[in-house]
């Protein structure tokens, strides 16, 4: 023993104090016999305990002292060591050959016709074939891991009982293998026959085990596996669960104890027979909305924070489902709650339409998996979302029109340039046309189509909120004054044309052409919704707000307002038309009626203007269209026009041009157009190009006339670097958008004015010879 317990370094005993001494004990019992033929005798008190039995009590500790012993111990040692182990424990190479093993091995071993296969590889996985299923994996993963961190250990559970293999690495490319058979749960299974609450051992997968006697009398037979006797979600532990016993349905609460390996032990707790009074008054009592619906998805409590809030009657209970409440976030509502259940969505909450008397009522709904008196049950929190998914409607809303708006935009800008080239050229062909001339009534047609698409292109302006705005004062009353003759023409004589002015109603600030054009588009509206006559009333009414007001799904800014009202009495709009009515070319008109555009150029002005628009209709009734507009005290003053210097006296006829057009068709006409006046005209197509004409110091301009939105830089970045060498030089802005596209950057600009597009030959010559003139 002397050598046995040899060891290169001393400090790792000082922490295995039980197994050295366990491991010395076991060398007196060795030594035994010689101590007896020398007059001395060695009191075991149990007989049972050999020297091996009491080292190997201690063995997973003294086995790692033994792995470090000096490479001199011999398999004569081991076979000591491991001699009366009461283990089956067995003794292998590299390759997982049995060297030898002990006698309760011997006992356990298959029996063989030779003795052969007793030193073979085989012998282990033929041992443990009989408990569980590929023994030789298991085998495999367990030296491997022992290979390379001195042990390893695994619990196989198995119908038999639950295994512990154990591998220890140890000098000289030995491996000591232990298979212990539990003994503690033969012990538990025979301790829990004798028990009256039933009792049953599942392994992971959910096979029953053991199953004691007040279990089987409980359900009239040996269980087999758990979901066949829980149906329904998985039961966790603390809930209580519905059973088909032998005598009927009974209920008790689920209790679960760990048991050894991968085992659970688990006991039916009988339960009360309800819940009682004090918890049903504290749930009905919290300031929280909430819901307990059972697993099949019907209603079984709501507190009274709930049925306040979804209005739900006495009878509502026990009777509606939670499909009959809420609809559903794109999916069943009973699927969410099946999910719940099971546990394959957690922590899930969604925004849902709550079934009420009053529609459009939204609530915050989170659901989550409860224990309740009869089984798993499901708690739904509730929170109003009414306010919140107005809002979100709201900005879906605005996002949605300020698309639109965008699209129309873009497609006016393209359309502007493709009309100033139409109507350009068709002016170039004029001047060499006269009236007696055989083609001149097809230009006189070119001409005037040109114009309305003009028209059209404009309305589509209108509603991008990008057209050109001339705001003025203007005195309400007045205006409508002035504007009633010409409604009373457009609505004919079936219709009877009412006007009620408020004298109070305060001035606006507004372009007072778009204002008319306002005003027509829904009278004209009204008038179509009456084909059979009618009364259409325009009211007018001076609103003061003291605080903020929500007005659909927009909210008014306490201040003064001018509501200007058009009523009719005909058919109505339907409701889901309404959010539709103002979007372009949105028409409920037949073909060839109506372009769309009408309300859609309304919302456009009136959202230019700072103002809002409303409307309400019922069918067969008759619709009402209100327009707020803020009232402007302050005089509007007149648009800065571009001037000369103080004393100036220029008047020139031509002058030097540098013509910056990106589109090649309205460059040609505006440089014929110029040409033909006697201008001198410079073309480029880019900004870029522009800059590098003016390189040459010899060349003088008199004025650029420029685009404003161009690939590169634009027209007001290139002209202000333009205008540092030549400040003298005046400016023309031409583009298909309002001027307000460039009102930042020409406020910068001296001696400059806008011309939009589309512009006419006469309007381009004009407003060079002006700035020539000025």
């Amino acid at each position: 023993m002397t050598r046995l317990l040899e060891s290169n370094d001393r400090s790792d005993w000082r922490g295995s104090l039980p197994a050295a001494l366990g491991l010395a004990l076991a060398g007196l019992i060795l030594a035994s016999p010689f101590l007896a033929g020398m007059g001395l005798d060695l009191i075991v008190p149990n007989p049972a305990l050999t020297a091996a039995g009491l080292a190997l009590a201690l063995l997973p500790s003294a086995l790692r002292l033994v792995g470090m012993a000096r490479p001199g111990l011999s398999d004569t040692r081991l076979r000591q060591l491991i001699a009366g182990d009461p283990v089956p424990g067995f003794v292998t190479d590299r390759q997982g050959r049995v060297l030898f093993h002990n006698a309760r091995a011997e006992a356990v071993l298959p029996p063989t016709p030779d003795g052969t296969l007793r030193n073979s590889a085989a012998v282990l996985p033929a041992l443990l074939q009989a408990h569980f299923a590929n023994p030789r994996a298991v085998l495999m993963r367990l030296h491997a891991r022992a290979a390379a961190d001195g042990s390893a250990r695994e619990d196989i559970t198995s119908r038999e009982g639950t295994l512990r293999l154990t591998v220890h690495r140890l000098r000289l490319g030995r491996f000591l293998w232990r298979i212990d058979d539990y003994s503690g749960s033969g012990t538990t299974q025979r301790g829990a026959e004798g028990l009256s609450l039933p009792m049953m051992t599942v392994n992971r997968q959910g096979v029953v085990l053991f199953a004691n006697d007040a279990m089987r009398r409980l359900l009239g037979e040996r269980p087999r596996r758990l979901d066949r006797l829980f149906k329904g979600a998985p039961v966790k532990h603390g809930e209580v669960l519905t059973i088909n016993a032998a005598a009927g349905t009974v209920r008790a609460r689920l209790a679960e104890v760990a048991g050894p390996g991968e085992r659970r032990e688990i006991y039916l707790v009988p339960v009360e027979a309800g819940p009682s009074p004090e918890g049903s008054a504290f749930f009905d009592g919290l300031p929280v909305a909430l819901m307990r619906f059972d697993a099949t998805g019907v209603l079984i409590a709501a507190n009274r924070a709930a049925c306040d809030l979804a209005a739900l009657p006495d009878t509502a209970i026990l009777t509606r489902r939670i499909s009959d409440l809420f609809d559903g976030p794109g999916r069943p509502m009973l699927d969410w709650l099946e999910d719940v259940l099971h546990e394959r969505r957690l922590g899930t909450a969604e925004v849902v339409e709550l079934y009420s008397d009053h529609p459009g009522q939204f609530v915050h709904l989170s659901l989550r998996r409860m224990a309740g008196p009869l089984g798993p049950e499901v708690l739904a929190v509730l929170q109003d979302a009414t306010a919140l998914k107005r809002m979100e409607a709201q900005y879906v809303q605005s996002q949605k029109m300020q698309a639109i708006g965008q699209l129309a935009g873009g497609v006016a800008y393209d359309f502007n340039n493709l009309l100033t080239a139409i109507s350009g050229h068709c002016d170039l062909l004029m001047l060499r046309r006269r009236p007696e001339d055989c083609d001149w009534q097809d230009l006189i047609q070119i001409r005037q189509n040109s114009n309305r698409a003009a028209a059209l292109v404009a309305q589509l302006l209108a509603f991008s909120r990008k057209q050109t705005m001339r705001p003025e004062r203007i005195e309400l009353d007045e205006a409508l004054g002035e504007l009633t003759h010409l409604l009373h023409r457009l609505v004919g004589e079936r219709v009877d044309l009412r006007l009620t002015q408020d004298p109070s109603v305060g001035p606006l600030r507004a372009d007072r052409r778009q204002l008319d054009q306002v005003i027509m588009n829904l009278v004209v509206n009204a008038r179509d919704a009456m084909p059979d006559g009618g009364i259409i009333r325009i009211d007018t009414q001076d609103m003061r707000l003291t605080e903020d007001r929500l007005r659909g799904q927009a909210t008014l800014p306490a201040g003064r307002y001018a509501m200007i009202r058009v009523r009719d009495d005909g058919m109505g709009i339907p409701e889901d038309r309404l959010e539709k009515i103002f979007e372009p070319f949105y028409t409920t008109k037949r073909p060839g009626e109506g372009t769309g555009l009408g309300l859609s150029t309304v919302y456009g002005i009136v959202k230019q203007s700072a103002g809002y628009i409303f409307v309400e209709s019922t069918v067969g009734l008759g619709s009402s269209f209100e327009v707020w507009l803020p009232v402007h005290d302050l005089a509007v003053a007149d648009p800065p026009r571009a001037t000369g210097k103080p004393g100036s006296e220029r008047r020139r006829a031509e002058g030097v041009i540098l013509l910056v057009e990106d589109e090649a068709p309205v460059r040609a006409f505006a440089s014929r157009a110029l040409r033909l006046k006697g201008h001198t005209v410079l073309e480029a197509g880019t900004a870029e190009e522009a800059l590098a004409l003016l390189q040459d110091p010899r060349l003088q301009i008199d004025i650029f006339v420029t685009d404003v939105v161009m690939p590169g830089m634009d027209g007001p970045t290139w002209v202000m670097q333009a205008l540092k060498a030549r400040p003298e030089v005046r400016v023309v802005f031409v583009s298909g958008y309002s001027e307000d596209c460039l009102s930042a950057a020409q406020g910068q600009v001296p001696n400059s004015i806008f011309l939009p597009k589309p512009f006419s030959l006469s309007e381009l010559t004009n407003t060079v010879q002006s700035q020539l003139a000025a």
